[in-house]
């Protein structure tokens, strides 16, 4: 008896589990993890991390924040997200663009690098992790089919010129205002090209030369002779932290920073960070609101779309709306933490599943990279010159840029061709705030316009099969008195006139038509402003002297117009199952 109640309580544990795994899905990849992920997770992860280092010093300075303030926020916030992420492969940290996002939404309250400054930055990621937990909680997960493609690639291409010539001061050494205004930097850059530091350019243009060459030539020069993937990685994919040794060493040797002006990084703590707590502050939540919300959706359309992307490769999924909980748990960790909003970056995941990680035990061994870094490796940055960072963040974000999905668009579909543009003009011209809700608009009112000229086919029968095509692209036969119509959408407030429009003109142009079928085998809802203009459309219709008919009504749709009395009122020998057995009915009247 003791036995059996011992072997129950054991088989509930893993039902137990399974159902907090839901919630918690470390449970799910650390109750399955194998011995052979293992390899691949530390090689991923101390590639990842050497990547990070860099890169979240560099994300940062975008920020207006001291570059400690982006390690600290590569650490907790990657082990929160190991914790709660549906992926298995993003690297969540600092990214460029909402490093943008967060000084354009700041520098106009606060000057840089200053305690207020960073305590505006810290109020920003509690805003954006609460509101990313509270859609995720309320499952809104679908607000990502809001903002088509082309408006999501038209608008990171702007921002990654943005955030490329925000870099070229320090690539040139040049002393600027800071501003969000593309075009206003342009002017600052032209005016202040004759100042510059050619020892700071030289450095930067050395920098971009290495991470050109290096990751793309040499990567492929050693493939080709049969290098194996866990020489060509570190070579290929540690070049950013090549750069920063390569570089600090230089400046320290030769004392660049006092003998040639070199802007260099300076002091960085030393030391894990401190707890922090954002001061609540009314007025500053009112101002930073609109910038919360349009961080917190670009950051989890960067992080999403990839993580889906990759996802697919191995054959996993990822929940949006968990999604959004484990991002947001993330972003409110890194307040707590004297970070700055985070999300998953592409480049950063990309490289994580390129090092064969498989599974976020990857992401809490870059973690640590970044914690003994932050403990021990400080000091050594104080010689780092700032012109190497901005060279490593200008070739992460020229990989964002997608000119070649324009042309596609603009063979495939003008409409959605114009909305890449929009949203690219938006962000160049406004700002980057702006430009996300010009896109936005854009794409909504695109689907608006889409949808209100639903395409409208005369049908009639193929041959003598049951099979109704259009009269304009097959050889079919019709029925003199009989008018069939096929409408490819479902019809709401937004297309019904035109569709009524339609069918009036068409029975007005065929004196001969005594009965209009309706096809409805590709609707599959019909609104109540719809219903009410059918109701127009019938009575119009007898007054000419013609009857109404349906065919091939969905069910879900037949239920309603039952329900609201529709069915009873048209007559019920009005709707047909069929096309074919509609008109082999209205043939013979």
């Amino acid at each position: 008896m003791f036995n059996h109640k011992t072997q129950v309580v054991r088989s509930q544990i893993p039902n137990q589990f399974h159902r907090w795994s839901h919630f918690l899905p470390i449970l799910d990849w650390g109750l399955h993890y194998q011995p052979e992920y293992l390899a691949g997770d530390v090689t991923a992860g101390i590639v990842v991390g050497t990547v990070l280092i860099p890169q979240a010093m560099a994300y940062a300075l975008l920020a207006g924040l001291p570059p400690e303030i982006g390690l600290y926020a590569s650490i907790l916030p990657t082990i929160v997200y190991a914790f709660l992420g549906t992926s298995r492969l993003i690297s969540v940290a600092p990214v460029a663009l909402d490093s943008l996002m967060v000084a354009a939404a700041i520098t106009p309250l606060a000057a840089n690098n200053t305690s207020q400054y960073l305590g505006l930055a810290l109020l920003l990621a509690l805003m954006i992790g609460i509101i990313e937990i509270l859609m995720g909680i309320l499952r809104l997960g679908f607000l990502v089919n809001f903002l088509s493609q082309a408006v999501i690639s038209g608008f990171i291409s702007a921002a990654a010129i943005v955030i490329g010539f925000s870099q070229v001061k320090h690539l040139l050494g040049l002393k600027i205002p800071q501003t969000e205004s593309f075009l206003q930097l342009l002017n600052y850059l032209a005016q202040g090209i004759h100042r510059i530091n050619w020892i700071t350019c030289t450095l930067g243009a050395v920098s971009i030369f290495l991470l050109v060459y290096l990751p793309k030539l040499l990567d492929k020069q050693l493939k080709e002779r049969g290098f194996p993937e866990l020489v060509i990685i570190p070579l290929t994919k540690g070049v950013p932290l090549l750069i920063v040794i390569g570089s600090s060493l230089l400046v320290w040797l030769f004392h660049l920073d006092r003998v040639a002006g070199v802007k260099v990084v300076g002091d960085i703590p030393k030391g894990l960070p401190s707890f922090s707590f954002p001061v609540i502050d009314s007025h500053a939540i009112a101002t930073l609101i609109p910038a919360a919300f349009a961080i917190s959706f670009v950051g989890f359309m960067e992080a999403y779309s990839v993580g889906k992307f990759l996802a697919s490769k191995r054959r996993q999924q990822v929940d949006a709306d968990r999604e959004f909980i484990a991002l947001g748990a993330a972003n409110i960790s890194a307040a707590f933490t004297s970070g700055y909003p985070v999300t998953g970056g592409l480049s950063r995941s990309s490289v994580n599943f390129s090092a064969n990680a498989n599974t976020p035990l990857a992401s809490i061994i870059t973690a640590s990279i970044i914690a003994l870094t932050v403990i021990f490796l400080t000091p050594l940055f104080y010689f780092l010159p700032q012109a190497s960072l901005a060279a490593i963040i200008i070739m992460a974000v020229s990989n964002l840029l997608d000119f070649r999905m324009l042309k596609r668009l603009w063979a495939y579909n003008r409409a959605d061709a114009i909305a890449w543009m929009t949203a690219f003009m938006a962000v160049l011209v406004t700002s980057v705030e702006k430009g996300i809700l010009v896109g936005a608009a854009m794409s909504i009112l695109l689907h608006l316009w889409r949808t209100s000229k639903p395409h409208i086919a005369v049908v009639g029968r193929l041959g003598d099969t049951e099979h109704f095509r259009n009269v304009l692209r097959y050889p079919v036969k019709t029925c003199p008195h009989v008018l069939a119509v096929r409408v490819d959408a479902s019809l709401y407030f937004v297309n019904t006139k035109y569709l009524e429009d339609y069918l009036l003109k068409a029975v007005s142009d065929r004196p001969e038509v005594k009965y209009l079928l309706l096809v409805c085998s590709a609707v599959n809802s019909i609104d109540g402003s719809a219903l009410e203009t059918l109701k127009s459309l019938i009575v119009d219709l007898k007054t000419m002297g013609v009857e109404f008919y349906m065919s091939e009504v969905k069910g879900p749709v037949m239920d309603g117009l039952t329900k609201i009395g529709f069915v009873d009122e048209l007559g019920k020998d009005h709707i047909f199952l069929t096309t074919d057995l509609a008109m082999r009915c209205l043939e013979c009247v």
